[in-house]
């Protein structure tokens, strides 16, 4: 994902969420729905969520440091992880705390047109925003579907802003429900009811943003189509003739370490195995620029030592 993509979405993401942040309180507060107070909080959480996003980046963007020689790319999958946990705990918990309360103590809703009116002007601006997502979305995932995207993608700025606007705008819907409901029969319940719905489908969407960022941040490999570019430009079938075995480790979104062990002839002086290393890394770096960081360990190939296992088995990233 490229920087200026995630940042567009992100922002076109913020300058939605606050303006219905505000447009929701208003309506709260002439109309005293509980969904509304809920869907405020959801919005004012989601617009805390895009600024962390937004420093993540930032912030991942400073140099290397001696104490810290691989960079600070990771810092956006730290942020995106801080999102997740803000998202359960601000909006989701809150939200089904406020719908506990509302079911317990139902009360009607006063001036429907402030909720009904604010609801709908909240579908319209999130729509936009989702649609800047997707539109940010489809210009890089290629073939993949719209889960494999979420769960494969190494940057997560654009399946965090994916999955928060599908969940506001799925929970604007049950507000929407709900407060029709209550108007139509009088009942406070039913806003109680769209509130704890709301907070539910918060804490799943967290959860589901948990899981992702979590293994991001102990460190995923190279997605498939990196590791066959990086395989087909290691062996050049002259002076490396095989991998051995290779790790590969996502540093950050579009940073990529490489680690392997190749073959090269056992006739091959020292100057000619610094040449054809160094040839590899140029290699590689050409085939797939994410890889900033690289380690070549050259060695003999032994048939028979690869079959009694006594060289290191190759990993998934090397199949």
């Amino acid at each position: 994902m490229s920087a200026s993509g995630g940042t567009k979405a992100i922002v076109a993401a913020l300058a939605a969420n606050l303006a219905i942040a505000v447009a929701k309180f208003v309506a709260f507060l002439f109309s005293g729905s509980s969904s509304m107070l809920a869907e405020s909080v959801h919005s004012l959480a989601d617009s805390g969520n895009q600024g962390l996003l937004l420093l993540g980046g930032r912030r991942a963007r400073r140099a290397a440091t001696p104490e810290h020689p691989f960079g600070y790319g990771r810092e956006r999958y730290i942020y995106a992880f801080l999102v997740s946990i803000v998202l359960f705990s601000v909006g989701g918990m809150f939200a089904i705390y406020e719908g506990y309360e509302k079911i317990k103590h139902p009360h009607p809703i006063e001036r429907w047109y402030w909720p009904v009116g604010v609801l709908i002007f909240a579908i319209i601006a999130e729509s936009l925003s989702f649609r800047t997502a997707i539109k940010e979305s489809n210009a890089v995932r290629g073939t993949l579907s719209w889960k494999e995207f979420v769960r494969r993608a190494k940057a997560p700025e654009l399946p965090v802003v994916l999955l928060e606007d599908l969940g506001a705008l799925v929970g604007l819907f049950l507000a929407l429900i709900g407060v029709s409901l209550a108007l139509a029969t009088g009942d406070g319940l039913w806003d109680g009811i769209g509130t704890l719905c709301i907070g539910v489908l918060l804490i799943l969407i967290a959860l589901v943003l948990a899981a992702e960022t979590k293994s991001l941040l102990l460190g995923e490999s190279a997605g498939p189509e990196d590791l066959r570019k990086i395989e087909r430009a290691i062996v050049d079938g002259d002076r490396v003739t095989r991998i051995i075995h290779m790790r590969t480790l996502h540093l950050g979104p579009e940073e990529l370490l490489v680690a392997a062990k190749i073959s090269v002839p056992n006739d091959d002086t020292a100057p000619e195995v610094a040449a054809s290393i160094n040839a590899a890394e140029e290699r590689i770096r050409a085939a797939c620029p994410i890889a900033r960081v690289i380690y070549l360990e050259p060695d003999i190939y032994r048939e028979s030592a690869d079959a009694a296992g006594i060289n290191p088995a190759a990993s998934a990233d090397s199949r």
